[in-house]
Order: C-alpha cells, then structure tokens, then sequence
C-alpha cells in the first residue's frame, strides 16, 4: 500500500464508496503518514475548484504545477475519513507556500 503524507493531493471516488459510478476528487491529506500507515485511513479536506460559493476558511491554492491539479482551486476545510485502498492516485503536493497558508487557515483548535 502506497504512503500518503501531509500536504500530499489523491484522487478519491465520491461518493466513498467501491461503486462502479462515481466521479474522482481531489482531496489533500491532513493526517499524518504514521497514522495514515498504521489505521490505513486518511483523514483529508476536500478540495474544490474556486467558482464554488465560497466556504469559511476556504484556502486559495497559488500553485497549481506541484498539485497536478487543472483548474484553479482551493482547500475547503470540509473534513473525511477514507479507507486507504480507495485512493485512486496520487496527483501531487501542495507546495510550501500553500501548505504554510493552510496550517494558518486550519479551523482545527485543539
């Protein structure tokens, strides 16, 4: 099974299921790769593209080219868990200056 690490983009089926008609998401993982091995779940937040209505918190992603995603986008802090068999792939990483912007964004205090 692959590793995912924090800040990694992964293309997962929606719905969440192993159904045969689903659309593939990104999503960018938010746990980390210790966790992520040991339960082989993910803990991760949506991502959308940026004509969405906007969402509190939405993070606005600068760089495109590392996240292998098409289109403009942004991290929604829109929160799952998902089993680590059903990622798709692996599209790429946020950068350094996204991820720096997203763990100033989080809405996670604990």
């Amino acid at each position: 099974m692959a590793t995912y690490s924090p800040g990694d983009i992964v293309v997962v089926p929606f719905p969440f299921s192993e159904r045969n008609a689903v659309k593939r998401r990104p999503a960018l993982v938010c746990s980390a790769a210790a966790f992520n091995d040991a339960a082989h779940h993910l803990v991760l937040a949506m991502i959308t593209t940026a004509a969405h209505k906007p969402w509190p918190g939405d993070v606005a992603i600068r760089d495109l080219t590392a996240t292998g995603l098409p289109v403009p986008s942004m991290v929604r802090w829109k929160l799952f868990t998902l089993d680590a068999s059903l990622v798709v792939r692996r599209a790429g990483a946020l950068s350094a200056r996204d991820r720096a912007t997203c763990r100033r964004r989080q809405p996670i205090a604990l």
